[in-house]
């Protein structure tokens, strides 16, 4: 036989071609001749076993009743997949090892123009940009979020009107979160999966998630910062389409979110259209190539 199924082993297949999430429960996750399996029933007469393509996902979130063998921690390691412990509904998360790609270009890329003042609003514009469809000719971030703020709201407006859920404006309690309406929770527990999906994108390019050039306090202020680009895009259909749903289906919100998020992730890329996004803003062509600091 063939050392490592065909040389398998040391595949890496790049994030930006991955899947994206699989969720496992109640189960042992375990190697079985050399490949990753979910194992259910393990104690019972008739167990069964999956097997997990850890190659092409970047991350496996572990739930309830599950357990993980030694050998596929090693084997998730070995391939970048990251492995998540997860509560129930996935509203915890317990541990989240770091992606380590060996590469540094787009970090030092980042670093570089987030340390200047002039090329750190350069970015921050562009982001601007990529999300109104066009170039402000203002500087100053506080004016740029005031025009970005109004658009915004005229933009839950219009997406809740075409997917016919009432709209009463966005409010969100952060100490009850749950208080809020269905269409308001949808937003919630979709910009959590897309910011999900964001930090899953700048882990894969090993870029820093601290240094953002518009969300400036968080230490996940660069994944903020992507997320939003794809909020009128992405997070607002999964979570106006899921409310809609929610309406005459007897799930619950999140779960409708869940679902939307994995069915749009898949049809629209949008992890490998994050990555392409972060390249695009930090202008890693320019950087790889000749670097003329014009501004967008």
């Amino acid at each position: 036989m063939l050392k490592g199924r065909l040389g398998l082993e040391t595949a890496r297949v790049p994030h930006a071609d991955r899947h994206g999430l699989i969720w496992l429960e109640r189960g042992e996750l375990c190697v079985v001749n050399g490949c990753l399996h979910f194992m259910r029933g393990k104690d019972s007469l008739t167990p069964t076993a999956d097997q997990i393509p850890h190659q092409a996902v970047s991350m496996i979130l572990l739930g309830p009743g599950s357990n993980v063998t030694h050998d596929a921690l090693r084997l998730l390691a070995r391939h970048g997949t990251l492995l998540a412990a997860v509560g129930q509904d996935g509203v915890r998360c317990y541990t989240a090892p770091p992606l380590l790609p060996d590469r540094s270009d787009v970090a030092r890329r980042q670093a570089e123009l987030w340390g200047s003042e002039r090329r750190r609003i350069s970015v921050a514009r562009r982001m601007y940009a990529l999300r109104l469809g066009e170039v402000l000719p203002h500087k100053d971030l506080d004016t740029l979020r005031g025009i970005e703020g109004a658009r915004v709201k005229t933009m839950y407006r219009l997406t809740a009107e075409k997917y016919g859920v009432e709209w009463r404006g966005r409010r969100y309690d952060r100490q009850n979160p749950n208080a809020s309406d269905l269409p308001n929770q949808a937003i919630n527990h979709a910009a959590t999966a897309v910011q999900g999906a964001a930090a899953i994108a700048v882990q894969s390019l090993a870029a820093i998630p601290q240094l953002g050039f518009i969300h400036e306090d968080s230490g996940q202020s660069f994944v903020l910062d992507i997320a939003d680009l794809f909020r009128d895009s992405v997070t607002l259909p999964i979570a106006f389409s899921a409310a809609r749903k929610a309406q005459s289906d007897g799930e619950t919100i999140d779960r409708l979110v869940r679902s939307e998020a994995v069915t749009v992730f898949r049809k629209h890329k949008v992890i490998p259209s994050m990555i392409d996004s972060i390249k695009k803003v930090l202008k890693m062509e320019e950087a790889n190539g000749v670097n003329n600091h014009s501004d967008p």
